[in-house]
């Protein structure tokens, strides 16, 4: 997707509206237009970038700032007992618009949610060798 067609994009330069929360030079965070929970958040880089293989570390950084700040800010709005703050990266993972965002989503007592924990699914049965495996294979390349 390029950026021309990308809906983030459009909020960022003005040409789509939004409830803004928070903007500086480098990000900018809105409520979701289509919440799962009152006081949904999300937190873009302004840039486009649609994977967060591709976002600059000192970019990163800073929508990690801004996702740490707001968390505690929009749970006090909403008066929250909680909140899954997450990133859908890539297709697979659920990600629906191919822009780099953070979501606040905020958490009440009885909600019925789910924690972070049931999004895959059915939790692989993996052995000592095969955990070493991956481990050794995320160390070596960090």
């Amino acid at each position: 997707m390029s950026q021309d067609d990308c809906i983030f994009c459009k909020i960022v330069a003005d040409e789509i509206p939004s409830r803004t929360v928070f903007e500086d030079d480098e990000v900018i965070a809105f409520l979701d237009a289509n919440p799962l929970a009152e006081g949904h958040t999300l937190v873009i880089p302004k840039d486009h970038y649609e994977t967060l293989d591709e976002v600059p570390e000192e970019t990163a950084a800073r929508v990690f700032g801004v996702l740490h700040k707001l968390n505690t800010v929009v749970q006090d709005a909403v008066d929250a007992d909680g909140a899954n703050v997450a990133f859908n990266d890539g297709e697979a993972a659920g990600q629906e618009v191919p822009h780099v965002h953070g979501h606040v989503i905020p958490r009440f007592d009885g909600d019925d949610g789910h924690p972070i924990h049931a999004v895959a699914g059915e939790r692989p049965n993996l052995s000592d060798e095969e955990l070493d495996k991956i481990a050794g294979a995320i160390h070596d390349n960090s």
